[in-house]
């Protein structure tokens, strides 16, 4: 049995789940509202406010169906009742960042500014401080979306190795190299 798969979600209050025709899951929360269809071999059931996935055999391919829903289907509980958040900080000289509305301006180092119009589903709020790295503090209630958005922006400029310059998350820790003077 899957250890994730038969885990049961429990819905805090004020999520509601409706499961319509051709398994289209549908949850509502504070947050906003996801939708996910679900294959037609994987049942979900909702009662007293604990949704659990199930599956009819076991067969390999209902069992990676099996995790990959409930996964999915808790993502979007957590997603609309308390949403996910991530921060992306910009290290270099020179390189900042600015928002006006949803399209994000950013000055990576190259001859030119980035701009990127982003989902209306994420909030995007930008900090740019005095002798402190610029900010991008992103929100959404769907954790797909927001992880693509992540990884788009950082695409523009990877951290890289030598110096630690680039975009990257809050916290992340780049593995440094040491160069050609490391051997003298």
């Amino acid at each position: 049995m899957s250890r994730i798969g038969k885990l049961p979600i429990t819905l805090p209050a004020g999520v509601s789940v409706a499961v319509g025709e051709d398994n289209v899951v549908t949850l509502k929360g504070p947050k906003g509202e996801l939708t996910q269809r679900v294959n037609p071999d994987i049942k979900v059931v909702v009662e007293n406010g604990v949704l659990t996935v199930e599956r009819p055999t076991d067969d390999k391919e209902h069992r990676a169906m099996h995790g990959l829903y409930r996964s999915l289907l808790n993502n979007m509980v957590i997603g609309v009742s308390e949403g996910f958040r991530k921060e992306l900080e910009l290290v270099g000289v020179g390189y900042r960042v600015a928002n006006n509305g949803q399209i994000l301006e950013l000055s990576l180092g190259y001859t030119h500014s980035i701009f990127m119009q982003l989902p209306q589903e994420i909030k995007v709020e930008t900090k740019m401080e005095r002798n402190k790295n610029p900010l991008i503090f992103l929100e959404s209630s769907d954790k797909q979306l927001l992880g693509q958005v992540c990884a788009k922006i950082r695409s523009f400029r990877k951290p890289e190795p030598y110096k630690g310059k680039g975009v990257k998350f809050v916290g992340e820790q780049i593995r440094r190299k040491s160069g050609k003077t490391a051997g003298k």
